[in-house]
């Protein structure tokens, strides 16, 4: 059946497995992907939403690559919020509702639009290994495919074992089995393996629901998207509700403390700290008497409606009984309960940044098996695997993001050199340089990049080229013009800012904490300039954060070179660090695991001290 070699093989088709076929097969590589289920491509297993805190970034950042999260998002998309926007946009975060059997549709029919991809529907259970080198896998039924490189986006199907109460049974994601075979046979090479768990709530009957009980969760006025290409702006939007649990919901839900998975025992491994069971918020913050409830609704046309905040692995009967005392539930129908779910992982101090695993080459693990959670990490994963796999076995020099590059550096940057030892969610206080890493700028930062490596085509950067350009011009304007104190005053009177005596640079007046964009508008001479260029909300915004944050920026810039010329001094691959003995001896132990391939790596290796670096510096002569 498969008598050529492909360039790259990937297996799963998730969030990761999509994003890493996309990048290979536009890059050039024949490409096939297999999965167990051709029709979960690009599935939402847990909530029908992308982006949020941080993970919105990374989408924008996914999209200014040339991936295809940010289209496949917009285009299912059934709501639109902008988080954070009461703080400053380096805190910004675009999120999004989606439609659950829309989304997965776009991301079937993007794929199967994609030259250079192949597709087979089967489990592989094994690897094909010479020396120390991929060169294919195995399926379950025993047909082995030749590859140049393998990207392993196993998500939560590796060993999967889902529970519900005191019930427990094989599975990697609720209706569909576990894979098995590919962790054994890792261990048998020499990898490190661990267990996971996370979670999912009930899905419920949305006709069963009260709404009038509980808080409307509009969408925005004016609502954005993901993606910088043409895609849609949406004109009609699905409202989400919120509702809270109450003493009563806490108290039913302890009944089954007895047989839940979690205390029992029967769970030993770590679930997300950051989004706990239900029964987890309870026992931890024993203190509160109620807990936010997010009712958001699958699709545009179905009635299925997610429960988040409601996730637990407690007895079905528990889940129902405690789940109908919250309000606007009463009469509440479930479609299916919720489970918890426990999988093998690898810890990823085992890959280099490329995603390339350092005991076997070209093999590429990306996604929920390096031990994150979440769509949005899992996709961006896929992504760099799928560039690098496609870079490396045509002998180019790899593409790995710095950590003032992208969200996606600071990512893969924390996983290869400090691992993770619980589920790994992308936060902005993991980025030592959020004010370079907004949502606004991905373009910018990133399309470049991806051009030079022939991923991005030449419409995106034309585009990302033009915005710009007119942010420059729109910048230099307010940089150059004067405003005098009759035309300004009544503005800054508005917004209680002092008036000004003389006439005085645009530039200087709109970098006034209270004086905006829309403000400045009022102005003649801008509204003026704004036409003549026909200057979009995408430039306005631009420039706006461009001339307000002007300071934190380049201050942030300069610290992030300093940085860089650490990142500049090499350490010699195959280096003996037990040979310096002023090393501490849990610095060489961190080093000579983790093999850091600059100074700048290894100053951020937990348990590698100061002291440990200028060990490093004085003995490679700096």
């Amino acid at each position: 059946m498969f008598e050529k070699e492909y360039d790259v093989v990937v297996v799963g088709g998730g969030h990761a497995g999509a994003e890493a076929t996309a990048a290979a097969a536009n890059m050039g590589s024949k490409t096939l992907l297999i999965t167990m289920n051709l029709q979960t491509i690009g599935q939402m297993s847990c909530n029908p939403a992308m982006g949020g805190i941080a993970k919105g970034q990374i989408v924008r950042e996914i999209d200014a690559l040339g991936g295809y999260s940010g289209i496949i998002t917009d285009k299912s998309a059934i709501q639109f919020k902008m988080l954070n926007k009461s703080k400053g946009p380096a805190m910004w975060s675009p999120r999004a509702q989606n439609d659950r059997m829309r989304f997965a549709e776009e991301w079937r029919l993007a794929l199967e639009s994609t030259p250079n991809v192949d597709f087979y529907q089967e489990m592989v259970s094994g690897i094909l290994v010479e020396g120390n080198k991929i060169v294919g896998v195995r399926t379950s039924l025993g047909i082995d495919v030749k590859a140049k490189a393998v990207v392993l986006t196993n998500g939560t199907f590796l060993n999967g074992l889902i529970h519900i109460g005191e019930k427990q049974f094989g599975g990697g994601r609720a209706g569909e089995k576990a894979a098995t075979g590919i962790t054994e046979q890792l261990l048998d090479f020499g990898f490190d393996s661990g267990r996971m768990k996370t979670g999912t709530p009930p899905r419920v009957d949305g006709r069963s629901l009260d709404y009038q009980k509980m808080i409307l969760q509009p969408g925005d006025l004016l609502p954005e998207k993901f993606s910088y290409t043409e895609t849609a702006l949406l004109t009609k939007q699905r409202d989400c509700h919120m509702t809270h649990t109450n003493a009563l919901v806490h108290d039913l839900l302890k009944e089954g403390f007895d047989r839940s998975p979690m205390f029992n025992g029967r769970i030993k491994s770590i679930g997300p700290r950051y989004c706990p069971s239900i029964e987890d918020k309870i026992n931890r913050f024993a203190d509160k008497d109620s807990h936010q409830i997010f009712v958001e609704p699958e699709g545009w046309k179905t009635v299925e409606v997610y429960v988040n905040g409601f996730s637990t692995s407690l007895p079905e009967d528990i889940q129902y009984k405690a789940l109908r005392s919250v309000k606007g539930f009463e009469n509440v129908k479930f479609f299916r309960p919720g489970y918890a779910i426990e999988y093998d992982y690898f810890p990823p101090t085992q890959l280099k940044h490329t995603l390339e695993t350092k005991p076997i080459e070209n093999l590429y693990f990306a996604g929920q098996i390096n031990g994150t959670t979440g769509y949005e990490e899992a996709a961006s994963q896929g992504l760099m695997a799928g560039i690098n796999a496609h870079l490396k076995i045509n002998e180019r020099d790899p593409f790995i993001l710095q950590r003032d590059e992208a969200y996606i550096g600071v990512l893969i940057d924390d996983l290869i050199t400090k691992g993770t030892e619980e589920p790994y969610r992308m936060f902005t206080s993991r980025a030592e340089y959020r004010t370079l890493l907004r949502q606004d700028n991905a373009d910018l930062r990133l399309t470049p990049r991806s051009f030079d490596i022939g991923l991005a085509d030449a419409e995106r950067l034309r585009k990302m080229e033009i915005k710009m350009k007119k942010s420059d011009e729109f910048i230099h304007f307010f940089r150059k013009t004067s405003v005098s104190p009759e035309e300004i005053n009544p503005i800054l009177e508005s917004v209680s800012s002092s008036p000004v005596k003389q006439s005085d640079k645009m530039f200087k007046v709109f970098s006034r904490p209270k004086v905006t964009m829309d403000h400045m508008l009022q102005l003649e001479k801008v509204s003026g300039f704004v036409q003549e260029k026909e200057l979009n909300r995408e430039v306005l915004e631009q420039t706006e954060i461009q001339v307000k944050y002007a300071g934190y920026i380049a201050k942030e810039k300069t610290n992030a070179d300093k940085l860089q010329r650490l990142e500049n001094i090499k350490i010699p691959e195959n280096f003996d660090y037990s040979q310096l003995k002023s090393l501490s001896y849990e610095a060489r132990e961190k080093l000579s695991a983790i093999r850091p391939v600059t100074i700048s790596q290894a100053s951020r290796i937990s348990g590698v001290s100061p002291s440990d670096i200028s060990v490093l510096l004085v003995f490679m002569g700096r």
